[in-house]
């Protein structure tokens, strides 16, 4: 993707979720100023770390005791757990010198378990926090350490290429001198001559289609970059084979089990859905709760979530099948649910008279 798709994909992933971004480019493509911009249009405050230049005491401070105890000083770049939201930019993560180093800072860009912070030793991040990290390919173009694949499989990668366009809306932005900008605009295979694809050997894991689900579920990212955005967490084979697969099942209706039982996963589809396909799913749906009326809570708030998402005249038609349904009805009067069944209900008995 170009620069300004990645500023796109990068806020999304740190305004939504607390992954772990991993920008992949050449020298030069705008990775750092991308990811600084990103740090700006968010309201985030910006710290970079250069992992070429450090070493572990940088990173997890100096040991002190107290009494019997060690600690460990907290590094000076540390943003403090009452700070403003802050991005934290590990650039050159595989340029450290120190194998060392890069253990260390293993831990600080692996996402947090559920409930748990994001630590580097002893150190807490604060959960406002998050942290991003940026490299250049290890295609042999560059003096760096390949990443293991235990390490890749804790980030998103997202890989960078040039683009004339963008550069040439930055170039005017930015104004630069008018002879490199038309210069450029004519002969635009000299903007870089080092722009060649790589490959970073992602794969999938466990690990790896949690970090999918998360995406999933918090982050709307352009149709057109999906593919790239899941090929950097799952590799292109399995993120082709997973979109083919999602594409296909949007092509089938929405089951009563879906809407019942998954609706925060499904809302979007439900609500995309043709007529067509929608009538589909109402059938289903009426059909099995004729049958099954017996709703838990949840069950009960997912059913009136379809109903409020639905086109007027299809709600109409459906609160009417389900009003023939005693339980059902039952259900769909209770005053919680008012804001959404109410006037359904009140037209519908308009009609009758």
């Amino acid at each position: 993707m170009n620069i300004e798709q990645m500023k796109t994909v990068l806020k999304e992933i740190l305004t939504t979720t607390n992954l772990t971004p991993c920008i992949v480019g050449h020298r030069g493509v705008g990775k750092t100023a991308g990811i600084i911009q990103v740090c700006r249009d968010i309201k985030r405050n910006y710290i970079p770390l250069r992992l070429g230049q450090m070493e572990v005491g940088d990173l997890v401070g100096i040991p002190y005791r107290i009494d019997d105890t060690m600690h460990w000083s907290r590094p000076s770049w540390w943003p403090a757990d009452n700070a403003p939201s802050t991005v934290v930019h590990c650039d050159e993560l595989n340029r450290a010198q120190q194998e060392d180093t890069l253990q260390a800072i293993f831990q600080f860009v692996e996402p947090p378990s559920q409930g748990q912070q994001r630590a580097l030793h002893t150190h807490k991040l604060a959960a406002q926090h998050r942290v991003v990290v940026a490299i250049n390919p290890p295609d042999g173009s560059y003096q760096v350490t390949p990443l293991d694949r235990a390490l890749l499989d804790r980030m998103v990668v997202i890989q960078v290429e040039s683009d004339a366009n963008c550069w040439s809306d930055y170039a005017q932005q930015a104004d630069f001198d008018l002879s490199v900008r038309h210069f450029i605009g004519s002969h635009q295979r000299l903007l870089s001559l080092n722009n060649a694809s790589f490959d970073m050997n992602v794969e999938p894991s466990e690990r790896a289609w949690e970090m999918v689900s998360i995406l999933r579920r918090h982050c709307r990212f352009p149709k057109e970059l999906e593919m790239e955005v899941y090929s950097g967490v799952i590799g292109k084979e399995a993120a082709v084979a997973f979109l083919q697969w999602c594409n296909e099942q949007r092509r089938r209706p929405l089951s009563a089990e879906d809407i019942l039982h998954r609706w925060p996963e499904v809302a979007v589809q439900a609500e995309k859905q043709r007529d067509d396909i929608q009538a589909a799913t109402i059938n289903e749906l009426t059909s099995v709760l004729q049958q099954q009326s017996n709703l838990e809570e949840i069950q009960q708030d997912h059913l009136v979530a379809y109903i409020d998402i639905l086109p007027r005249d299809m709600r109409f038609a459906m609160v009417k099948s389900l009003l023939r349904i005693p339980p059902i009805a039952a259900i769909l009067c209770q005053d919680k649910y008012d804001a959404a069944i109410l006037e359904t209900i009140r037209k519908i008995s308009q009609d009758a008279r």
